[in-house]
């Protein structure tokens, strides 16, 4: 997969699914657990930031943000969702596509941003 070919989408994530990232050497993300039926990354830094600094960091005491790229051919079964305002907007994957998902993923997944404590 060439990453001419690829989206960058971003995910917000607290410490657990972070640890989970790096167990992963950073190439894929963890299963849904059971409450979670969506996994959902979104479209912009400035969306997947707010979701990290105000509702991860403040639930588990760190947020971070995750960068990534995805094939584009395998990404387009799946609907742009706007979730509030225009910049709010994320896919939804369901938990039983992740292990698909995760094959297209192209290169690593970077950690750009980190709020709250980091250690």
């Amino acid at each position: 997969m060439s990453q001419e070919n690829s989206v960058t989408l971003y995910r917000p994530v607290g410490p657990k699914e972070l640890a989970l990232i790096e167990q992963a050497e950073f190439r894929a993300f963890p299963p849904r657990l059971p409450e979670q039926p969506i996994f959902y990354p979104v479209l912009n830094e400035a969306y997947a930031t707010k979701i990290a600094r105000d509702w991860n960091a403040k639930a588990s005491g760190s947020g971070h943000v995750t960068r990534f790229k995805v094939n584009a051919d395998y990404l387009a079964r799946y609907r742009v969702e706007t979730v509030g305002a225009r910049e709010h907007q994320e896919y939804w994957i369901p938990a039983e596509d992740l292990d698909e998902f995760n094959r297209n993923i192209v290169g690593p997944i970077e950690v750009i941003a980190s709020f709250g404590k980091t250690a």
